[in-house]
């Protein structure tokens, strides 16, 4: 389940419906991811064809990423069966 968000236009659109933060051509991979992390219960249950999931290391170890398009991607953890500190961040 989504426990929580830090990036305010994921949480706007996730809490509100609010799309107005977020790239309109992404909105539907984004909602899809979000309700993938919503209803997991291990973490391998965000691995779907095409998400490029993976695990991150270095100054994000213990982050997973999942991508949206290009260089952006939703990055989270997971304790619990929980997603907690949910961003939107352009990878590289």
């Amino acid at each position: 389940m989504i426990e929580q968000i830090r990036h305010k236009g994921l949480r706007l659109f996730w809490e509100k419906g609010d799309r107005s933060k977020l790239p309109a051509a992404q909105i539907a991979k984004i909602r899809l991811i979000l309700t993938l992390l919503n209803s997991a219960k291990v973490v391998d249950d965000i691995n779907f064809p095409g998400s490029d999931f993976h695990g991150l290391k270095g100054e994000l170890a213990g982050f997973y990423a999942v991508k949206v398009t290009g260089n952006y991607r939703i990055i989270f953890r997971f304790v619990d069966e929980n997603a907690v500190d949910i961003d939107y961040i352009d990878y590289h």
